[in-house]
């Protein structure tokens, strides 16, 4: 069996991070398997921890003013899952539902925040790495928002 570290050393969003720094996230991280159809988390409520999505995928979603669902973006293989537990009030700023049989990796956010905390440099490189996470889903956002909101209005008005 390939050990958690080796796993997490060879995801993406890791690549170029020493390997004393994966071995220090490794304390604070653990497999998690998904079935599909999960609720990971819901729009709004506690972000306590993100993933490293190893196999499957997971569809981020939100809810539109009339209620309906909407699919923002889906991750895949390689992807990170959440970042809101790394900037307060720590509050998902999306929903979170797999898409098929998931395998992902669960770091624990306060624990890494502690490590973040401990060695500023560690943690401005991974604060720059979810930024550029941030970035990505807030111009998929942009991108299907406009768009689902017109299908709403259609299917509303007429």
């Amino acid at each position: 069996m390939i050990s958690l570290n080796d796993l997490m050393a060879a995801h993406p969003f890791l690549t170029g991070l020493p390997p004393r720094d994966v071995e220090r996230l490794t304390l604070w991280a653990h497999r998690a398997p998904f079935r599909a159809g999960t609720r990971i988390f819901d729009e709004h409520g506690r972000a306590e921890r993100f993933w490293l999505i190893r196999e499957g995928f997971v569809d981020l979603d939100t809810r539109l003013p009339g209620g309906e669902r909407v699919v923002i973006e889906t991750l895949g293989p390689g992807a990170v899952l959440g970042w809101s537990w790394l900037f307060p009030p720590y509050r998902w700023h999306f929903g979170a539902v797999t898409a098929g049989p998931v395998l992902a990796i669960a770091l624990d956010g306060a624990g890494v925040r502690g490590l973040c905390d401990a060695d500023p440099a560690f943690g401005l490189d991974l604060t720059r790495r979810f930024m550029a996470v941030v970035i990505d889903r807030m111009q998929a956002t942009r991108t299907r928002l406009p768009a689902a909101h017109y299908r709403q209005e259609i299917c509303v008005d007429g």
